[in-house]
C-alpha cells in the first residue's frame, strides 16, 4: 500500500500559513478542538495562529487513510 503522507503534510503547512485554521480543518476536522485553538488564536492574532497550527501539524504524522476515510482496524487493536 502506497501512502503519499509527504504530500498531504506539505499542502497543510502551505495551507497553515494562508490560512492557520484550513491546515488544522485538513487533518483533525472541523469538530476537534485543535481547530477552535487555532480559529481562536487566528482571531487574536495572525500570528499565533499560524505558530500553532504548524506545530499542531508537524507534531504528528499524518494516519493512512482506511475504509471511508476511516483509521484503519489495524492500528486500533
Amino acid at each position: 500500500m502506497s501512502y503519499s503522507g509527504g504530500c498531504s503534510t506539505c499542502l497543510e503547512v502551505i495551507f497553515s500559513v494562508v490560512l492557520p485554521p484550513l491546515g488544522v480543518f485538513f487533518r483533525y476536522g472541523c469538530c476537534s478542538s485543535e481547530f477552535f485553538i487555532s480559529l481562536f488564536l487566528t482571531v487574536l492574532g495572525y500570528v499565533p495562529g499560524i505558530i500553532y497550527s504548524l506545530y499542531v501539524i508537524l507534531r504528528t504524522p499524518p494516519e493512512p487513510p482506511g475504509i471511508d476515510g476511516e483509521r484503519p482496524y489495524d492500528l486500533l487493536a
